[in-house]
């Protein structure tokens, strides 16, 4: 009897301990606070930049050393274990252990559906508060064009992948980053873009988005079929998600009041600070100096993100056809009525 009193005993405190385990489980306090102010500023202002915006999945797996978090996913696999529902984060939050790196900030499907995948701000490039809150909407900008009907054929359509189904060729294309030609001829693109960009007077920005577009024509003429195609994808996709980046800074600088507990983090700073720093930093100051042999895949950020710029002051309501029109932005200087 004694032998049996014992080992229920032990059964009971292994039970005891695996569930206080499991009670310490959860999402550090600092990333609740940022994930949820990323959440508070797309349900408020993501629909003045993009139309849908609240219609497109905002699944997120928050990467830590030790654990990955699963929020607002409808459907989470059974490698998930359910902690619990979070208020805060309006969601109930699973988590596993770690399976993705701890720095990544990307948008591919978990379990089935788009997921924003990201590490903690200390762990990014991001670093800070408010600078990892905009990616966040960065990347949810990714899981609204990947939510339109057409998206996956119509990405198809452009036969790029080259039998590759990971999708891993959006990043690895062989573009041909170092020929002397294509490198010189984007350079002085970028740099008529910038012109064009900074120009003041009425008469005098036609002329410089004229030449500017020339020159687009021209350099589209130098490329193949295929790496015309792959440019053309990677500024819509990547360079107008950075645009994205700085509409929503930039209204959330002049439209939104920070939470008080986001306003307290010890990293916080206002939106004004990043909005200014993505556009003059990481897109103005970037379009003159941008080396396709040096930064390969990554100049497409900055040079999209200020074709979203010049078109929104060549033709305002641009907008309207980007997520129906696709992949060509070339076309959203031409005037519809």
């Amino acid at each position: 009897m004694k032998n049996k009193l014992l080992l229920v005993f032990l059964l009971l405190l292994a039970v005891g301990s695996s569930v206080a385990g499991q009670e310490k489980i959860k999402i550090p306090d600092v990333d609740r606070i940022r994930l949820a102010e990323a959440f508070r500023i797309g349900e408020s202002l993501g629909n003045r930049v993009w139309k849908g915006w609240d219609k497109a999945p905002f699944a997120v797996l928050l990467v830590t050393p030790e654990n990955e978090f699963l929020i607002r996913h409808p459907q989470p696999s059974k490698d998930f274990t359910l902690i619990g529902y979070d208020s805060l984060l309006k969601s109930n939050v699973y988590f596993r252990k770690r399976t993705q790196q701890i720095h990544f900030l990307a948008t591919f499907p978990v379990g089935g559906v788009s997921t924003i995948v990201i590490g903690q701000a200390e762990n990014t490039s991001k670093k800070t508060s408010t600078p990892w809150v905009i990616t966040v909407l960065h990347e949810h900008f990714h899981q609204l064009q990947s939510s339109q009907p057409t998206y996956y054929a119509d990405v198809e359509a452009l036969h790029l992948s080259r039998g590759d189904q990971s999708g891993m060729w959006m990043l690895n294309f062989a573009f041909p980053y170092k020929d002397d030609r294509i490198k010189e001829q984007f350079a002085a693109l970028s740099k008529l873009l910038a012109k064009a960009l900074q120009t003041g007077k009425k008469s005098d920005f036609s002329a410089s988005l004229s030449a500017y577009l020339q020159a687009r024509k021209a350099f589209q003429q130098i490329l193949t079929p295929d790496d015309y195609r792959y440019f053309s994808f990677q500024v819509w996709q990547e360079g107008l998600a950075r645009y994205t980046e700085f509409r929503m800074a930039d209204l959330a600088a002049k439209k939104y009041r920070p939470s008080k507990d986001f306003r307290a983090l010890k990293d916080y700073t206002p939106f004004k600070e990043v909005a200014d720093t993505i556009l003059n930093k990481q897109i103005l100051t970037s379009l003159p100096t941008l080396e396709l042999d040096r930064s390969e895949r990554l100049v497409f950020y900055p040079f999209g993100a200020a074709e979203g710029l010049l078109l929104d002051r060549a033709n305002p309501n641009w907008r309207r056809r980007y997520l129906t029109e696709k992949f060509y932005v070339e076309r959203y200087f031409e005037r519809t009525k």
